[in-house]
């Protein structure tokens, strides 16, 4: 694959929390809106790429439990589309449903199946191998199937870690988190976990995206790639994570969501912009991404 941008919605917990709603408030009607308020991000996407960003591309990641009409609209169009399989919120990863998670990626017959796991390899050996024995029966499944994998691996700091670096969690992004990342793409691939595209935290120096591609790619895996992830960070920062990134071989795009289309849904749920103005901004948004990382990667 040679670019991938991915406008990232599949937050559930994270939407919950933005609409000021707690798990015993929820209802069929919040859960309508919180559907629609998808479809309006989903508007945006579409309205980019009939502009600019190249069909064959992009790509939404969306969830099954708010966002079936979009993922349904995404398959007759055409539109490349990721579906996520964990449980939302969860510092273990975990299947969304449990043993059928199979039964439920081949109801929609995503273009790549993606899962969030937080992994740290100086974390708790208990609570690490369970992942991975979890991941090792999704990528058995999406090997066996042809579906293409997408790990967003995210590699929360330890308190001993964040003591190191005196609790401030910049410089841990910056000095420790780099080392750690290369040592969880070890981690995984020697437990048996495959995965075509890692989805990863952003980093500052391009020396640290080379190594990162090279684990990534190491023991004759030539073809696996790596987009950057958003992190709910400014527009600006990721810009920056891009400038690092976009060049190296083997990173080929990003995976961003909440940087594009938080601030309009929050100005859309409180009534400081319409419904056709949050799509206009969600748009340029992720166009905005687009033409960062072409013009990095040029």
């Amino acid at each position: 694959m040679e670019q991938l941008y991915i406008l990232a919605f599949d937050h559930r917990n994270s939407f919950l929390k933005m609409m000021g709603i707690t798990p015993d408030s929820f209802d069929s009607e919040i859960h309508e809106r919180i559907s629609h308020f998808k479809e309006v991000i989903y508007k945006g996407f579409k309205m980019a790429v009939q502009t600019e960003v190249p069909k064959e591309a992009a790509a939404v990641l969306v969830d099954e439990f708010f966002g079936q009409a979009v993922l349904e609209d995404a398959s007759r169009r055409g539109y490349k589309f990721c579906l996520p399989v964990e449980k939302s919120g969860q510092t273990e990863f975990n299947f969304e449903y449990g043993d059928d998670f199979a039964e439920h990626i081949g109801k929609f017959k995503p273009d790549i199946v993606k899962a969030l796991v937080r992994y740290n390899p100086a974390s708790q050996p208990e609570l690490n191998e369970r992942q991975r024995t979890r991941l090792q029966q999704l990528s058995r499944f999406c090997q066996a199937q042809k579906y293409p994998l997408m790990l967003e691996v995210l590699v929360p700091p330890t308190l001993a870690q964040l003591n190191q670096v005196r609790g401030d969690t910049e410089r841990y992004d910056m000095e420790v988190r780099p080392s750690l990342m290369l040592q969880m793409i070890d981690e995984l691939y020697q437990a048996g976990i495959e995965t075509n595209i890692w989805k990863l935290e952003g980093l500052d120096d391009a020396k640290q995206y080379q190594l990162l591609v090279e684990h990534v790619q190491a023991g004759g895996r030539s073809e696996r790639e790596v987009v950057i992830l958003g992190r709910e960070a400014t527009i600006e920062q990721v810009e920056s994570w891009f400038a690092a990134g976009a060049k190296v071989k083997g990173v080929i795009g990003f995976a961003v969501g909440r940087t594009i289309f938080e601030e309009s849904i929050e100005q859309l749920i409180n009534g400081y912009v319409d419904e056709i103005g949050a799509i206009q901004e969600i748009a340029e948004r992720y166009l905005r991404l687009y033409k960062l990382f072409v013009k990095y990667r040029s």
